[in-house]
């Protein structure tokens, strides 16, 4: 039994005990634990006070939870959300979340993303996208322990999964062979936003890659032409479109959508609130894209209405 303890405490010791790790079980319950050995048949976790094997016929999932920007649960709508988040400085959190953050551009334009799901599927705004088909989307990832020294990644097989004109979102999809798994950023509640409350918004304003502005909610339901906007101090600038808007938690809370541009006029940007995000993820197939009609989503016939009487009549006259 020493001997096996010993054993394990090596593999442990060589492989940094895998980080940290959810198993889910086949009973809906599940194990955070450190990973120490994987075989065939089963995979041994360290609970800390013990080892326990558990065999692969009663797992269904396994999550790594070991990155801090990978905390949270993946929903069936593609992105994840934070369980409990907690207030950080901007600066921890622009390192832990900033990766995430991609630049989009076409032959006419540029704007700013940010990726929702490790299988490559990120958000923008319509309008960056839209009337195109020639799309590259550039990852930064980090070379070392320093945030500030970041290495760019492009990718050009890029896919339009869904697209709403009239919310100005799209979800893309990074279609190339062999991308890593990407970190991606949870999604947060907008409809528990105050007045007053501090955001940041990363992207890449007039093309100044990765900048970081902060401000305060100046009104979470700015009613704009019939829709709803996160009203914001953060600066919001061309290049900024499409980009997260962040609370203190590392969590989006709106995508970047435009800004008021007229003399005098300061402080004055909008964002897309969290909430229409979740509903056009959620109901993504209403809005799918289909590459063959030159009308952005799939168009769908009236339903039938029912004939009575008085329409017969009203035929005949």
């Amino acid at each position: 039994m020493m001997k096996r303890l010993f054993f394990l405490f090596v593999i442990c010791a060589a492989a940094g005990c895998m980080g940290m790790s959810t198993i889910q079980l086949n009973d809906g319950t599940s194990i955070t634990a450190g990973i120490i050995e994987k075989k065939s048949d089963r995979i041994f976790v360290d609970l800390g006070f013990t080892l326990l094997a558990i065999p692969k016929d009663n797992i269904t999932a396994v999550l790594d939870t070991s990155s801090p920007a990978q905390k949270g649960d993946f929903t069936k709508n593609l992105y994840r959300v934070l369980k409990k988040g907690r207030l950080a400085p901007i600066r921890d959190l622009v390192e832990n979340e900033g990766g995430s953050v991609v630049t989009v551009q076409t032959p006419t334009g540029l704007g700013s993303g940010f990726i929702i799901n490790q299988k490559g599927y990120l958000i923008t705004n319509h309008h960056v996208i839209a009337g195109e088909n020639r799309i590259t989307v550039t990852v930064f990832e980090k070379a070392g322990s320093d945030i500030s020294t970041m290495t760019k990644k492009r990718f050009e097989n890029i896919r339009i999964v869904a697209d709403s004109p009239d919310w100005d979102l799209a979800l893309l999809k990074i279609d190339d062979k062999d991308h890593p798994k990407f970190s991606t950023v949870p999604i947060g509640d907008s409809d528990i936003l105050k007045q007053g409350e501090p955001v940041f918004a990363i992207g890449n304003p007039l093309g100044l890659e990765r900048s970081v502005s902060r401000g305060i909610v100046s009104i979470k339901n700015r009613l704009i032409s019939g829709r709803l906007y996160v009203q914001t101090t953060a600066q919001i600038s061309p290049g900024n479109s499409g980009g997260p808007l962040f609370n203190l938690r590392g969590e989006v809370v709106g995508v970047n959508n435009m800004k008021v541009i007229a003399a005098g006029a300061e402080g004055l940007g909008f964002a897309i609130p969290a909430a229409v995000l979740k509903m056009f993820l959620t109901n993504r197939d209403t809005f799918a894209f289909d590459p063959r009609n030159p009308n952005n989503g799939y168009r769908y016939n009236l339903p039938v209405k029912q004939e009575n009487k008085s329409d017969r009549e009203i035929q005949k006259n």
